[in-house]
C-alpha cells in the first residue's frame, strides 16, 4: 500500500547545486547562501513557495521583453536572456546594474519555475578596486581596429541592448561585456560568473520529489 503521508514535499532542498567551498553565510526554508574567501562573490539558492510571476516562456523574445522592463527600472541592463539546457524548463539570465561609486554588478541567475513554486540560483558578483579596466583596454582594442568612434557624447557604437538595437533605456551592455573577452580576463566579475554558473549549469542535481512537481504552463 502506498504511503501518501511519507511522501517527500519539494522544499529548498531538492535542488542541490555545487557550493565551491565556500562558507555558508546563511540557510532556511527560503535560501542558502554562500559567499567566496575572498568576499567578493556572493551564490544563493532561494525556494519561492507561491506561483511564478513569469510570463509565458514560449517565445524568448517575451521573456527578454519581460526582464528588459524590470532591470530597466534599476537602472540596468541585459547580457544574456537565454533557455538553459538543463534538465528542467529554466531560463537563464545576466544582469548588469550601476553601482556607487563606480562600476558594475552583474547578477546571474537561473530560474527554474513550477506551476505553484520555483527555484531561483542567483550569483551576484561586483566589481571592486580600480573599475573599468576591461571596457578601457577593449574600448582602446576596437579604436585603434575602427569598430568604434568617439562621438559627442562618448564611444559610438559601444553601447547597445544584446537583443534590441534600437532599446536605450538604463544602462546598455557595452562591447567589453562580449563573453568572447572573458578569456583575457579570467578575474573579472563578469568572468566569473558566467563560469560559476556555467558549471552549475554542468552539475546541478534535483531530487525525486522534484520530478512529481507540476509544471509551469502559461
Amino acid at each position: 500500500m502506498i504511503n501518501f503521508f511519507n511522501r517527500t514535499k519539494s522544499n529548498i532542498n531538492s535542488i542541490v547545486i555545487p557550493d565551491f567551498g565556500w562558507k555558508k553565510q546563511k540557510a532556511d526554508k527560503s535560501i542558502i547562501q554562500w559567499i567566496n574567501a575572498e568576499q567578493t562573490i556572493a551564490l544563493s539558492l532561494n525556494y519561492f513557495d507561491l506561483k511564478p510571476d513569469l510570463p509565458s516562456l514560449k517565445k524568448i523574445d517575451v521573456v527578454r521583453a519581460f526582464y528588459r522592463g524590470q532591470i530597466s527600472q534599476a537602472n540596468g541592463g541585459l547580457i544574456q536572456v537565454d533557455y538553459s539546457d538543463i534538465k528542467h524548463q529554466a531560463i537563464k539570465t545576466i544582469f548588469k546594474i550601476p553601482q556607487e561609486p563606480s562600476g558594475m554588478v552583474y547578477l546571474a541567475s537561473l530560474t527554474i519555475p513550477f506551476k505553484n513554486c520555483s527555484y531561483v540560483i542567483k550569483i551576484q558578483a561586483p566589481e571592486i578596486g580600480m573599475t573599468g579596466i576591461r571596457d578601457s583596454i577593449i574600448a582602446d582594442k576596437l579604436m585603434q581596429e575602427g569598430k568604434i568612434d568617439i562621438g559627442e557624447n562618448g564611444y559610438k557604437n559601444w553601447f547597445s541592448d544584446p537583443y534590441d538595437s534600437n532599446y536605450s533605456g538604463g544602462t546598455l551592455m557595452n562591447k567589453s561585456e562580449d563573453p568572447i573577452y572573458d578569456l583575457d580576463f579570467e578575474n573579472h566579475p563578469l568572468t566569473q560568473a558566467r563560469k560559476l554558473m556555467s558549471q552549475i549549469e554542468k552539475e546541478i542535481e534535483f531530487k525525486p520529489e522534484i520530478e512529481k512537481l507540476k509544471q509551469f504552463i502559461k
